[in-house]
């Protein structure tokens, strides 16, 4: 029972912007003005623990809530405002009789629709305050009020007095017309035994109680039995009926109360005694009507206490809209706490437990900032374009862009620190955005044309989210890639100058003996180290170079200063060797071997825990990932069972699209614990109630196309839902009530003539009736301007014809003396005709023929009811209905629309399924141009796209599944969940294709690196919604964060799980393409050397062997981030270790006797030789000696000292630099600034090879 343009201001409920609707609003509020209408107060009755209201109980409590209602009173601006002040009242026509129209002014009854109008007790309602002041004249009572009003005996006694008689006849023609009758006067009473109970009433005498059901069967009728009848529908809800038809159960009674629109109660106070010295206007007019419905909301909500039998509720569209208004009003706390919890995430995830310096908490926290402070820059330019703020821009907004702002801040963090170990300081930042920038940009460019393509959907409020949301994260884009970075690098000065994170103003302290941990790492892993590249996925080196065990080892000064002494480290640091395949990431490992230069001793509790301690401290998402991925990819099995899984959740998925329905319920988006919900869900369940009309606009030739407007009311009668008259025929519209009357007028005139009371020259006064009278007025008419009057006509022309067509000539003469003397009939018509008719009051005994002619019409509006419309479905059912009806008569050449509720709320979803399809195509499309063109692969871009489409299925089947239904909210999220969804398979499919390998390979090498960001975002995004959950608005968190909770798990399982393996069935051919060996790039061929003078090659071949050059098998492989062409400086080493061990008893020195061996380490066919003497080709490097000191388990043990004397042949490959691989300076210097630097070094050689390492 909301007017048609209150739904306006509903979130999500919005017209159509540039829609026929909106247009048809405007229409509406261009001719009948802004606040135009009448407003409904609602009023419900249910039961608490019964269910059965049909007891005197339950009615008289309703009657007492109507009454109290009708009581209540505000004061603005000193000014006391009572209900029949701002009511919407019937009119009576003017006696020209000042006693009487003082009587007839004073009792103007307020419209109301209730139950209790059945009873006697219905009077009491209309009032009037105070009663009417009669003087006893004519038998009236003195004191006059409804209670006692007996329209039909005043008329009697006015009749009967020679003094009154014709102002009797005056009046009961009035009343005859308006079908008053009696009025209460012959209606039961509720209390029989009440002393004001009328004597006329049929239980008075009896004291019988009256039958409730048979008194409330096909409803009641207000003091007007002709034009006021309520319908069993409007009044009771729950309804039962016996073998007799009759009313056996009720279940909820329903009152409204109706008021004038602001327009009218501004009109009608202008100008008036009441307002006078005040600054009426129409803003003093909504103020006074959202006073008077707040407190009456508030007056009869707490009517229905603990105390009541029954639950009484009130509502007025004032309530709703200041639930709106909080609705739509931001949260600060919410708002806060949300990013508080942002920023801890930040701080903790970034957070490295086990170095202070090297963790990025700081980073951050600065990028959580940064990422608000985005936000609150794009609200501001969104209102300075004047993007409008409402409901989902408070509610949402701030934390779905905080969510998807910080993702692209975790990815640079993380590619920040896995880079900032092998590139130099200088390049760091650009060589971070080159790798992370064009995964950062398409996954911005996406969301952003996700969001603009969500504005296709024509509805103001979602259209403004969906551009605010876009310009967001455009502002956050920016940020990101331009101010973030610069943020990083003044962290990577701290991290250079060995500052505490976070708390930069200290120093780490390292220890004084310096412990150097050695990961345990192969020997691949130290030839990585050597190289200036990003960590690459593990690579599968050379067997002979996996061989060597390492072990750890604390090196400190001797006591007597004369050398370095190296220990073994303790057990719990004791080195263990990894797997050939196990990633460079650092993980740590459970599965390799221990070994260990000391005897097997066993591990104390101690030592477990500090070696477990190790262990938790380097785990991370990324070994995780290995682990996953690695389990994932090596096993045919499970990667099927994986895309069946799948394929299984898209069919459930598809299933639940079919059971989604359309439609938003008003309860959806009003806070549960309020009287508000409890009054939305009652009247949802028990009153499906509302109100529509069918409007003709202008540019139609009203008088001479009356059978087009006959034909068109009777088109509705084929519109279920409608409700008809008990003959099953549709209810009177005021053409037909304006022909009836014209026709009451044609029969008294015709009377009046063969009586010859009336001729063609005039009337005998005395003998003539009124209407006879008014009808030759009437006839005399022309229409004709020149010549209004042409009394020799009369006897020639109809009023209305037998075709029951209105004289057209004069239609517009008739219409203003129709709307001036009927004016109950035109109230009760709620034709709203504008222009207004002309006003003109039928006076008999004069000679007046001057009838004002309107103005042509350009709006009329024929009322119907609707009821037991309790779903969406069926709502929509009948707007198409009713929209089909009009279009027939628009093309017939009536221009007509419809208007009401369930036009301006749900016409919406006629069309929302097109429109979302439209939106979608073209995202999906957009999305694959976008990344064909980005990354030149259509074959990627199409998996992509097919990734995206099964998650958008699997999202659309989780809403069918869980009950949430496609409204404008939800379509907006489902086009959002194309450029949600790229946020979690982009950066995988980037990294496939630039990585080398075969398709498992590049899978591992790609998720490796980007599973860390991509969970990060994932859990940053749930983080920014995750205050959603708060609020009070059930809407929120049904349609907002259930949905995008849902997005976020269905993007990570599909984009983690089912991409990976998808790319490792279908994935594309990588970038490049290695010729020789698939899983590794060539070695680039180097600049050749300087020529050296002769002397420097003599000494040069003295000095050194020169080994046959062989290609490195050791290469470097790359994603993304990382361009293939890219190589490093390779330095192979082909080491050969001599032990000598001397045994001293008791733990003598060092020493040469005692037994001396010879232990030989080598590579390749110097392996495992035992000799007491070694010796190696080429030149040697001598090293000076090392005690190894290696702790004796007792001291009567002999203590072995270990002499090692390692000779090493050193195999070096200088390869030319390549821009970027090494500092800018050295990258550009001229050919002959480096030889003449080579030659300066090869002076040097000799000295160089003899020097001790």
């Amino acid at each position: 029972m909301l007017n048609p343009s209150d739904c306006s201001a509903l979130v999500f409920a919005c017209v159509s912007e540039g829609g026929r609707l909106g247009k048809e609003l405007e229409y509406t509020r261009k001719v009948l003005g802004e606040g135009s209408g009448t407003t409904y107060e609602l009023l419900i009755q249910t039961p608490k623990n019964t269910k059965n209201l049909l007891n005197m109980d339950s009615v008289k409590l309703h009657f007492n809530s109507v009454y109290e209602a009708t009581q209540v009173q505000v004061e603005i601006d000193g000014i006391t405002w009572k209900f029949r002040d701002i009511c919407y009242a019937a009119n009576f026509p003017i006696l020209e009789q000042d006693l009487f129209d003082h009587i007839l002014d004073g009792l103007l009854p307020c419209v109301i629709i209730t139950p209790i109008d059945c009873f006697w007790e219905g009077s009491l309602l209309l009032g009037p305050d105070y009663p009417v002041s009669t003087g006893g004249v004519g038998g009236i009572p003195e004191h006059l009020t409804w209670a006692n009003l007996n329209p039909s005996q005043i008329v009697e006694s006015l009749v009967n007095s020679e003094q009154t008689q014709d102002l009797g006849l005056q009046l009961g023609d009035i009343m005859n017309m308006s079908g008053i009758g009696t009025a209460y006067q012959e209606k039961p009473c509720l209390d029989p035994y009440d002393a004001e109970c009328p004597d006329t009433a049929p239980n008075k005498h009896s004291k019988q109680l009256p039958d409730l059901g048979a008194m409330f069967t096909n409803g009641c009728s207000g003091f007007s039995t002709k034009y006021m009848n309520w319908p069993e529908d409007l009044l009771f809800g729950g309804v039962m009926k016996n073998k007799t038809g009759h009313i056996s159960r009720v279940e909820a009674y329903q009152s409204v109360l109706q008021l004038m629109g602001e327009q009218e109660l501004f009109e009608y106070y202008t100008d008036h005694r009441k307002t006078s010295g005040t600054n009426w206007n129409l803003d003093s007019a909504r103020e006074v009507l959202e006073a008077w419905q707040r407190k009456f909301v508030n007056v009869v909500n707490n009517l229905g206490n603990s105390t009541t039998r029954d639950n009484v509720y009130a509502f007025s569209y004032t309530s709703l809209m200041d639930i709106m208004q909080d609705f739509s009003s931001i949260s600060v706390s919410r708002v806060v706490i949300g990013y508080i919890l942002m920023f801890i995430y930040a701080c903790i995830s970034l957070m490295r437990w086990s170095d202070a310096v090297r963790s990025q908490s700081g980073v951050g926290m600065a990028g959580v900032l940064l990422v608000s402070l985005s936000v609150a820059a794009g609200l501001g330019m969104c209102s300075v374009l004047g993007i409008s703020f409402n409901a989902s821009t408070t509610q949402i907004i701030p934390f779905l862009a905080l969510g998807l702002g910080v993702d692209d801040m975790f990815l640079i963090a993380h590619t920040y620190s896995e880079t900032s170990k092998h590139v130099p300081y200088s390049d760091l930042s650009g060589e971070v955005l080159k790798r992370t920038g064009v995964t950062v940009l398409l996954t911005s460019v996406t969301n952003m044309l996700a969001f603009f393509t969500a504005a296709i959907i024509p509805i103001p409020a979602l259209r403004a989210f969906s551009l605010q949301a876009g310009i967001l994260v455009l502002f956050n884009m920016g940020s990101v890639l331009i101010v973030f970075p610069s943020i990083v690098s003044l962290d990577l000065v701290r991290r250079e100058d060995n500052r505490i994170d976070v708390l930069c103003c200290f120093q780490s302290a390292g220890p004084a003996n310096q412990v150097l941990e050695l990961q345990p790492q192969s020997r691949e892993a130290i030839i990585e180290s050597q190289h200036d590249h990003s960590p690459p996925p593990s690579y599968s080196p050379p067997p002979a170079y996996s061989t060597v065990p390492l072990h750890q080892t604390v090196t400190h000064t001797s006591a007597d200063g004369t050398g370095a002494v190296t220990t073994l480290a303790p057990t719990e640091a004791m080195f263990v060797r990894r797997n050939r395949e196990t990633s460079l990431s650092g993980c740590p490992s459970t599965t390799s071997s221990q070994q260990c230069l000391t005897p097997d001793d066993g591990l104390t509790c101690g030592e477990h825990c500090a070696h477990a301690q190790k262990e938790c401290m380097t785990l991370s998402l990324t070994c995780l990932a290995v682990r996953l991925y690695t389990f994932l990819l090596e096993h045919t099995f499970v990667k099927v069972t994986v895309v069946v899984s799948f394929l299984v959740l898209l069919m459930v998925g598809a299933w639940g699209v079919a059971q989604v329905r359309d439609g938003l319920d008003l309860t959806d988006i009003v806070p549960r614990d309020t009287p508000e919900f409890s009054f939305l869900e009652a009247q949802t369940q028990y009153f499906g109630f509302y109100s529509i009309y069918a409007v003709s606009k202008d540019g139609f030739d009203y008088p001479n196309n009356q059978k087009l407007l006959y034909d068109y009311h009777a088109a509705f009668q084929g519109v279920d839902h409608i409700i008809k008259k008990q003959d099953g025929s549709l209810p009177t519209f005021w053409l037909i009530i304006f022909r009836q009357w014209l026709q009451d007028l044609q029969r008294a005139f015709d009377r009046d003539v063969a009586s010859g009371s009336i001729t063609e020259k005039g009337w005998n006064y005395t003998a003539a009736s009124d209407e006879g009278i008014l009808a030759y007025k009437l006839l005399s008419q022309t229409g004709d301007a020149d010549k209004p009057v042409d009394r020799n006509q009369v006897m020639k022309v109809r009023l209305v014809n037998s075709e029951g067509i209105i004289n057209p000539s004069a239609f517009y003469n008739y219409l203003s003396a129709w709307f001036s003397n009927d004016a109950m009939a035109y109230s009760a018509s709620m034709a709203n005709l504008h222009p207004q008719p002309s006003y003109w009051i039928h006076i008999p005994y004069d000679n007046d023929f001057d009838v004002l002619k309107s103005q042509p019409l350009v709006y009329a509006q024929i009322p119907f009811f609707l009821t037991n419309l309790t779903t969406t479905e069926e709502i929509i059912s009948t707007v198409k209905a009713v929209r089909s009806v009009c279009d027939d008569f628009v093309a017939r050449g009536l221009p007509n629309y419809p208007s009401g509720v369930p036009f301006t709320f749900w016409e919406q979803y006629i069309n929302l399924r097109f429109f979302l399809l439209l939106a979608l195509l073209c995202v999906l499309t957009t999305t694959f141009l976008v990344l064909t063109i980005t990354l030149m692969n259509p074959w990627l871009a199409a998996v992509l796209v097919v990734v995206l489409a099964m998650i958008l299925v699997e999202l659309f089947g989780f809403m069918g599944l869980v009950g949430i239904k496609l409204s404008a909210a939800p379509a907006v999220i489902l086009i959002m969940t194309v450029g949600i969804g790229v946020e979690f398979t982009l950066h995988v499919a980037v990294g496939f294709i630039t990585a080398i390998g075969n398709r498992n390979r590049r899978v591992l090498m790609a998720t490796e690196h980007t599973f860390a960001p991509v969970v990060h975002g994932a859990t940053s995004t749930f983080l920014g919604i995750i205050m959603l959950v708060s609020t009070e608005f059930d809407f929120i968190v049904k349609y907002f964060f259930n949905v995008l909770a849902a997005l976020v798990v269905l993007g990570v399982l599909n984009g983690l799980i089912l991409l990976p393996v998808l790319l490792s069935f279908l994935g594309p051919r990588g970038e490049v393409m290695p010729k020789d060996n698939p899983d590794r790039l060539s070695t680039p061929t180097p600049e050749p050397s300087p020529r050296l003078r002769d002397r420097d090659r003599e000494r040069s071949s003295r000095s050194r062997r020169v080994y046959p050059r062989m290609n490195s098998d050791i290469s470097l492989s790359t994603i993304t981030e990382e361009p293939t062409q890219y190589s490093s400086h390779e330095i192979i080493v082909q080491p050969e270790v001599v032990v000598e061990t001397t045994t001293v008893p008791g733990g003598g020195t060092t020493g040469g006797g005692g037994g001396t061996g010879t232990f030989t380490i080598g590579d390749g066919d110097n392996k495992d030789n035992v000799s007491n003497s070694s010796s190696s080709e080429g030149s040697r490097n001598t090293f000076p000696a090392a005690h190894f000191q290696v702790p004796s388990a007792s001291g009567s043990q002999p203590t072995h000292v270990t002499r090692v004397k390692a000779t090493a042949t050193v195999k070096v490959e200088v390869h030319t630099p390549i821009p970027g691989a090494v500092n800018q300076e050295h990258s550009y210097k001229s050919k002959r600034r480096k030889l003449r630097q080579l030659k300066e070094q090869e002076s040097q050689g000799s000295a160089a090879s003899d020097s001790e390492c």
